[in-house]
This record gives C-alpha cells, structure tokens and sequence, in this order.
C-alpha cells in the first residue's frame, strides 16, 4: 500500500452533525477499500480562501494522511466530486523514502 496525503475544504455554512458525517464516509471509504487512516494534521479548521468559490469567502480545511490502494483514491475522488459539500480537494501520492 501506498501513503497519501488528501486535502479537502468543506462549506463553511455546514452544520456540525453534516461535517463530522462527512468526514466518517471519508474515512469508512479508506478501510472497505483496504485502506489505513494514518491521522489527520491539527491546526486547520475555518480558513479564508485565497479566492472566491461558489461565492464563498471561507471554507473548512483537513488535511489527512492514508494508506492505501489506487482504487481507494479514485472511489475517494469519485464520492467527493458527486458531493455537494465539498469545495475543492486534492489526494497526493507521498513519495517513499
């Protein structure tokens, strides 16, 4: 398996209940695709964008760290696109050492 590093910025007007639902299919995704949830990086939360989305002006920031196969990515990417909560993500390949 291979170490990825996924950023995502939710809606900033989403409730509680709805982030945190968010975040638990994220991380359900990762394991029934044989991934591992190495830990997500503290520190990032409401942010201001560096440009307008959708006409917001902030936006909720995570950024996590996974094991796991490229079909785990591509369903990851897959669910997050068809998602609505979603403003902008990325998953990188971190390269092995």
């Amino acid at each position: 398996m291979r170490t990825y590093e996924m950023m995502f910025i939710l809606k900033p007007d989403l409730a509680e209940e709805t982030i945190t639902e968010s975040k638990e299919r994220l991380k359900t995704i990762i394991v029934d695709f044989g991934g591992e949830f190495v830990g997500e990086a503290d520190g990032w939360g409401k942010r201001r964008l560096a440009y307008h989305i959708e006409d917001y002006i902030e936006g909720i920031y995570s950024v996590w760290f996974f094991k796991g196969k490229p079909e785990t990515v591509a369903e990851l990417d897959r669910v997050i696109k068809i998602s609505d909560r979603f403003l902008r993500h990325i998953i990188i390949r971190q390269d092995e050492k």
